[in-house]
């Protein structure tokens, strides 16, 4: 191989055993600050040793190997942690780099142990933007200049998130393991609100030139597959998935030629995904099948779903949704959620019934920097005839989106009212 070729192979490795290598080194050093610098440590001398060695045969169990060593040399430099280094083993100075097989990264822990550092990664101790950053770094094993790139932030200050992230783990002394029971609501709560921002950012970025990242949704699906796959018996983790699933199934139908976007009355639906449409059929079917009433992501899901099954705009069960979408906003109260429910009010019974349910949201605080409120309230004046208003609820829409393709989308239905037309 050439020396461009096994870089390759070294990046290609190292996205597949990132997140198994850090989990089975938390699982022995108990701190995930310190398992990722022994993993980037391995990965370092893979970078110098496999372009003359060529790429070994268990490359995973390779990168191990070094790690363990690099974390005896660590422990022997500290007196008083003896006793750890009968823990990462005494036998490891025998053990060849080369090596074909490693227990800590292909035994009966694994599963456990990327369990872990999923709920380590996402512990609640952390904000919002820490947990992306940290499970996009170590789930998911993407440098800081590709995480920053994805959400449009700069390259040191994602740095000094995740630094500060695993800080406040160590600080905090939070535990290497799966929580309690009593506790395991709550924390999959946080790591599922983790994925789903992830996907969502990748689904309609916030910012920036481009409508999608696609990207970020194959990364918040990758992650949500092994999570379904560690936690067989949550349906909401399978709702999750499904929800995303059947999202992503739209992605090629959601931007035009030019990449503006595509919405989804307008969308050529035999571009939709057939198969990730049946993954997230399949996993909705696990999600209800768990005897419960569905939660959040399960509602969503099976809203989308009414969307794949029917064949064109005309055939969606609006009604079904309404009643989906009732149900999603009586468990949630989220405000968000009342300005979806409005929009599928409005399909099933007229744009009156829904400008009735948005108008009471125009007091609500947390949605007064949300333009897609001003944007919903332009569509059910436009379609009420209502032109003049319209208009401006559109103009304010796009002078409070920070992307520009919706900025366009939005400009352009402020000027098909202004000439008495209804938008596109």
């Amino acid at each position: 191989m050439t020396a461009t070729e096994t870089h390759a192979a070294i990046e290609a490795v190292w996205r597949i055993e990132a997140a198994r290598l850090i989990a089975g080194l938390a699982r022995l050093v108990r701190d995930v600050g310190q398992a990722e610098e022994l993993a980037q440590d391995a990965l370092v001398a893979a970078l110098e040793q496999w372009p003359e060695s060529g790429v070994p045969r268990n490359p995973g169990a390779w990168l191990m190997t070094i790690a363990k060593r690099r974390a005896i040399d660590q422990i022997r430099r500290r007196e008083t942690l003896e006793r750890k280094i009968e823990v990462l083993g005494h036998d490891m100075e025998t053990d060849a780099p080369n090596a074909p097989e490693d227990a800590v990264l292909h035994g009966e822990d694994i599963g456990d142990d990327l369990l872990r550092l999923v709920f380590t990664a996402c512990h609640p101790i952390l904000n919002t933007e820490a947990r992306v950053a940290l499970t996009l770094r170590m789930l998911g094993g993407l440098t800081s200049k590709e995480i920053a790139r994805a959400f449009l932030a700069s390259e040191s200050t994602v740095q000094q998130r995740i630094v500060r992230a695993k800080r406040t783990l160590a600080e905090a002394k939070v535990p290497f393991e799966v929580p309690e029971e009593s506790e395991r609501a709550e924390r999959l709560a946080s790591v599922l609100e983790v994925i789903y921002l992830i996907f969502n950012e990748g689904y309609s970025a916030t910012a920036g030139d481009d409508w999608m990242r696609p990207a970020l949704c194959e990364e918040a699906l990758r992650l949500g597959r092994v999570l379904a796959e560690l936690t067989p018996k949550e349906p909401e983790v399978h709702g999750l998935v499904a929800l995303m699933e059947i999202q992503a199934s739209r992605a090629r139908a959601r931007t035009g030629p030019n990449g503006e976007p595509v919405l989804l009355l307008d969308q050529d639906r035999t571009r939709w995904d057939q198969l990730l449409i049946r993954r997230g059929l399949d996993a909705l079917e696990r999600a209800e099948s768990a005897g419960a009433p569905l939660g959040p992501y399960g509602l969503q899901a099976a809203i989308v779903a009414c969307h794949a099954r029917a064949r064109t705009a005309e055939e969606t069960d609006w009604r079904r949704i309404t009643e989906l979408y009732d149900e999603l906003a009586r468990i949630s109260g989220s405000p968000v959620v009342e300005l979806n429910r409005a929009v599928a009010h409005s399909m099933a019974f007229g744009p009156a019934a829904g400008l009735a349910l948005v108008d009471p949201l125009l007091s609500e605080s947390s949605l007064k920097s949300y333009h897609l409120l001003p944007s919903v309230r332009g569509d059910f004046l436009a379609k009420l005839g209502r032109f003049d208003e319209a208009r401006a609820e559109f103009e304010r829409a796009a002078g409070m989106t920070k992307n520009e393709r919706e900025r366009t989308l939005l400009t352009d239905r402020a000027a098909a009212c202004a000439r008495g037309e209804a938008p596109a």
